[in-house]
């Protein structure tokens, strides 16, 4: 039985097509996979709280020592954390928002990047300790930014790649949405793009499930 962690960011809600797409993505893997689980998780209606003081703090202090401020936001952290590694297919949804990801998308990612839960100091530098996991993300934008002069600016796929990377996850697909600015026939291209890609990457997981996770 499979994991299927979902993460949605947009504040678009229902017109948001990073999160119609995710969501295809996630329905078809778990079709794939009888028997699996879906957790979703919307960054927009239960936002992570952004990083401050008690947080900062709380995670370097003992479980018995934490204020209640402490322990409430790293229970927060904590319950992130484990769905994370829970999970066996983790589909992360966002808009490219200024450039780069979604500031709630970003909220999560601080909570899940812990020194000693999702990432170690070692003698040969860091290592990441989320493992085997399979990880897609679906990345929705107005412009263009795969290729051409606009591709510099896309600053989201390399942070996200390094990011999740660090931690562990290096196997990611990118989902791309791109051109929804740009007309009706744009957005119609890039939907029957991006169901091709998914109908691709569910194939492969179905021919070899998890294979990252045996490696």
């Amino acid at each position: 039985m499979s994991n299927i962690l979902l993460i949605t960011s947009s504040p678009r809600g229902d017109s948001s097509q990073s999160t119609r797409v995710a969501n295809e993505l996630a329905g078809k893997l778990q079709a794939a996979n009888p028997g699996s689980t879906l957790t979703v998780r919307d960054l927009v209606k239960n936002p992570l709280p952004h990083i401050e003081p008690d947080y900062a703090t709380g995670i370097y202090t003992p479980a018995e020592s934490r204020t209640p401020a402490q322990a409430k936001v790293v229970s927060l952290s904590d319950t992130a954390v484990d769905e994370l590694f829970a999970a066996d297919y983790i589909v992360l949804a966002t808009g490219l928002i200024n450039f780069s990801i979604s500031s709630t998308l970003k909220s999560w990612i601080d909570h899940i990047s812990r020194s000693g839960r999702t990432f170690a100091y070692g003698p040969n530098g860091p290592q990441g300790l989320v493992k085997g996991k399979n990880v897609y993300v679906v990345l929705a934008s107005g412009g263009v930014y795969s290729e051409g002069p606009a591709a510099v600016m896309d600053f989201a796929v390399p942070y996200l790649k390094g990011v999740l990377g660090f931690n562990g996850m290096t196997d990611v697909e990118v989902i791309r949405v791109e051109g929804l600015g740009m007309g009706e026939d744009a957005v119609k291209a890039a939907l029957a793009k991006a169901e091709k890609q998914i109908d691709a990457l569910v194939e492969q997981v179905t021919e070899k499930p998890l294979a990252t996770a045996a490696a």
